[in-house]
């Protein structure tokens, strides 16, 4: 009965206090203020009713021009531009990493629930690198870039070993070719296609206008279908498994989960720290292919070719929202963290220098296994496999780089030279939060890659629209990663238990200081590696272990280093009981526990509710989340209990008595 009265009794106003500061601090927006973005997208859109925003395709007279004007941060490599044993052996490495069951699918987190990603993916880098994306933390599978004499590590098979090495030799042509492209290449590397572009000018447009019809039957943006689809998050900027998170991934919830404007759940790229170019037999060759019309024009949503007065009937929409989304869009930049989960966030890096590509985030699309793919919703481009996002956790002005392969069926049969039935898949862009500049689409064949230079990414969004065959994309970046590597959370965990001393003789444990700033910032690393590392990487279950070894170890470590940090945290609450302590001393540190404790038992009660979640019971054992640390009340290894709903409300009493 005792027990059951501990449990009924009600929060007092100092819990309820705690509680509330937690939760504001932990969420990327106020209620306010995401409420007042949602009125606002509503608004705009209701102002623009069914009226579909121009863009222009290859066939469409103004398509250089406009790529020249507003997309001059994009760049085309056909593929006849790289070396042909590179295609050969990063398809190969494709399709090896897919037949391996490397390739899943990841249950994130979206506007507080969780959602599959319609794009199954792989995280590749730099070792010890991770990329965090919607709540998502991935962990880099290394890229094998030494021989297995040299390094002397042996985590996975040599087929898995000489994937990863071909897609660290994809990884440095495009670190090599990218710092080697200079302003004004792109516009001379597009003559050839330019010519021929426009021999076929009559003939490209009908049949552009069939493809757009017939892709107007089957695509969806990730972020949408997880999300809720509805015409608010289509400007959302918060979603996507990226959209400032954006991932090529989250096909039916809103991108990027960030894919955020949507975006949230569509990621195409990944992130982590930096990756080293090392030589490499291929030589960046320096052709782009893509043909591109001489006059300005605009495609409208019927695919009908038009002439510039075709933008008047919008014209009056357009300019009345035009300033309102560009001080929205700049506003939401602002608001745009990194997404990283530092407890000290440090300030944005810049790229400068030689290009260093750090990880490639790898994902497969196979729009006949995608339910419910939606409609471009502003353009009329077609079905999207990945909504509207920005790429985000990414160096500010750094690359991306993208590298863009079909195929038929799992055998990996390349659609290079099929029926012309079979429609491409395409790349959607857009100025953000501007309906007033047309949009631009671009067709990719098998084999061809996209950079986004500059700062194209940041104020730009693209999306992915989805053609009839299966396709794989490998996108790489240079991701910040300031607060995502194995090296950076070791050197966090060795900061906190430098506070901790173990006797030799005894192996009993004491904190070395009682300073209130010390015990923030060891409670604080204690919560960030439970939280960030921990249950982030048990959460995706055994799919680590089962092919590739190289984080058992590491977890292993940071395990027992969190354990310690329980023992110190035990320490921390008997130096606050102990009645010898000086009041104004004992009562500062007493708010300190009890704030980290609060933020501890409530993300613990969220990661177990996530663990056991309807969605997580329908994976298989080895994809499974696993809750873990997890343990009983009787466990005598454990210093604290795992529910610390107790030891919180003696806290504060502790504080109500002072």
């Amino acid at each position: 009965m005792q027990f059951i009265r501990a449990l009924q009794r009600p929060t007092s106003p100092l819990m309820k206090a705690r509680q509330c500061k937690h939760n504001s601090r932990n969420m990327k927006r106020s209620g306010d203020s995401e409420g007042e973005k949602r009125r606002k997208r509503r608004r705009l859109l209701q102002e623009l009713g069914d009226q579909k925003i121009p863009f222009l395709a290859p066939s469409d007279r103004g398509f250089q021009q406009l790529w020249d004007t507003s997309y001059s941060g994009l760049v085309l490599r056909k593929s006849c531009s790289l070396p042909a044993e590179l295609h050969s052996r990063v398809q190969a490495a494709l399709l090896t990493l897919r037949r391996k069951g490397c390739l899943l699918k990841d249950l994130v987190r979206v506007r507080d629930r969780d959602v599959f990603t319609a794009v199954s993916r792989a995280l590749l880098g730099e070792p010890g690198h991770t990329y965090r994306y919607l709540d998502t933390r991935l962990f880099a599978i290394p890229w094998h870039s030494e021989d297995i004499d040299v390094k002397g590590q042996n985590c996975c098979d040599p087929d898995l070993r000489a994937a990863c090495k071909a897609l660290w030799e994809l990884n440095t042509f495009f670190c090599t070719d990218v710092s080697q492209l200079k302003e004004g290449d792109r516009l001379t590397q597009w003559a050839k296609g330019e010519a021929e572009a426009k021999q076929g000018e009559e003939g490209d447009t009908e049949s552009k206008h069939s493809e757009d019809s017939k892709n107007s039957e089957g695509g969806d943006s990730e972020s949408r279908q997880s999300e809720e689809g509805d015409t608010e998050s289509k400007h959302s900027e918060e979603w996507d498994i990226e959209s400032k998170h954006s991932e090529e991934g989250c096909s039916g919830s809103k991108q990027e989960g960030e894919w955020e404007t949507e975006f949230k759940h569509s990621t195409e790229e990944g992130e982590s720290s930096q990756v080293k170019p090392g030589e490499t037999s291929f030589s960046a060759a320096s052709e782009h292919a893509e043909g591109k019309c001489p006059d300005w024009g605009v495609k409208a949503s019927g695919g009908t070719e038009t002439e510039p007065v075709g933008l008047k009937a919008q014209e009056k929409p357009v300019a009345e929202l035009k300033h309102s989304l560009s001080d929205y869009h700049i506003q939401d930049r602002e608001e745009h963290g990194s997404g990283q989960g530092c407890s000290q966030p440090s300030p944005p890096q810049v790229c400068s220098g030689p290009v260093k590509f750090n990880v490639t985030l790898l994902n497969y699309m196979d729009p006949a296994a995608m339910s419910q793919l939606k409609e471009e919703p502003y353009y009329g481009m077609g079905k999207m496999a990945v909504g509207w996002h920005h790429d985000e956790n990414l160096i500010t002005h750094s690359p991306v780089a993208v590298y863009s392969y079909s195929c038929h069926d799992d055998k990996g049969e390349s659609s290079e030279g099929s029926s012309s039935d079979k429609a491409c898949w395409r790349i959607g862009l857009k100025v953000a939060w501007d309906i007033h500049t047309p949009g631009l689409m671009l067709p990719l064949e098998s084999g061809d890659c996209y950079y986004m230079r500059d700062d194209l990414n940041s104020t730009h969004q693209h999306c992915v629209l989805a053609g009839d065959t299966a396709r794989f994309s490998s996108t790489h970046r240079v991701a910040e990663c300031s607060s995502g590597t194995l090296t950076y959370i070791q050197s966090r965990c060795q900061e906190a238990l430098s506070n901790l001393h173990t006797d030799p003789d005894t192996g009993s444990h004491r904190l070395v200081a009682l300073l209130p700033a010390t015990l923030q910032d060891c409670e604080e690393i204690h919560n960030e590696v439970e939280f960030e590392w921990l249950r982030q990487y048990w959460f995706q279950g055994q799919r680590y272990a089962r092919f590739c070894s190289w984080w058992t170890r590491p977890m292993e470590q940071l395990e027992k280093d969190w354990k310690l940090m329980e023992t110190m945290t035990m320490l921390f609450l008997a130096a606050v009981e102990e009645e010898d302590q000086a009041e104004e001393g004992r009562r500062e540190m007493a708010e300190i526990l009890l704030s980290a404790l609060t933020d501890r038992h409530q993300q613990r009660q969220t990661w177990r509710d996530r663990c056991h979640s309807s969605l997580a019971q329908t994976l298989p054992p080895e994809e499974a989340p696993v809750d873990r640390p997890f343990w009983g009340v009787d466990d005598p290894s454990m210093p604290l209990p795992f529910d610390l709903a107790d030891i919180i409300n003696r806290v504060e009493s502790l504080l109500w008595r002072m």
